[in-house]
């Protein structure tokens, strides 16, 4: 039984990461004489951090997720559905928006283009879901 408990605390990857905005040089860190590695950013509860805390990666991977969750839900939220335009916000709600929602106190921060690339998300999937033609404006959907 030791010898699994040991294999799995091997197994387990732990970085170290200084915030800051300006460069610092990272102190060594080590524990059970074990040294831990230096990385500039880390997965961690579902967030993905970054020195600096500028949020471009998380948001980044948010989106990419997004995109695959959308492919996945097209046939039944996308322009040649037959599901009603009641029921179509109900799914979006509950399967995509907690992609990006999870976490969005932290990143409050971020840079607006950060914010944007979430926002054409919104403005796509809206389209799609009434089947809007391309003259009519995305504030007419919100």
């Amino acid at each position: 039984m030791d010898k699994k408990w040991n294999i799995q605390l091997n197994q387990s990857k732990s970085i170290h990461i200084n915030f800051a905005n300006r460069c610092l040089e990272h102190i060594p860190i080590t524990i059970n004489n074990q040294k831990v590695p230096y990385a500039n950013m880390a997965k961690y509860l579902g967030m993905t951090l970054d020195a600096k805390l500028r949020w471009k990666a998380h948001v980044k991977k948010k989106r990419e997720e997004l995109d695959l969750r959308n492919k996945k839900m097209y046939w039944l939220i996308g322009r040649n559905s037959s599901l009603s335009l009641h029921n179509k916000p109900i799914i979006y709600k509950q399967i995509l928006k907690p992609v990006w929602t999870y976490g969005i106190q932290l990143w409050d921060c971020t840079k607006q283009s950060n914010i944007n690339i979430i926002q054409r998300f919104q403005n796509k999937v809206l389209r799609h879901m009434v089947n809007a033609p391309w003259y009519i404006r995305n504030n007419d959907h919100h």
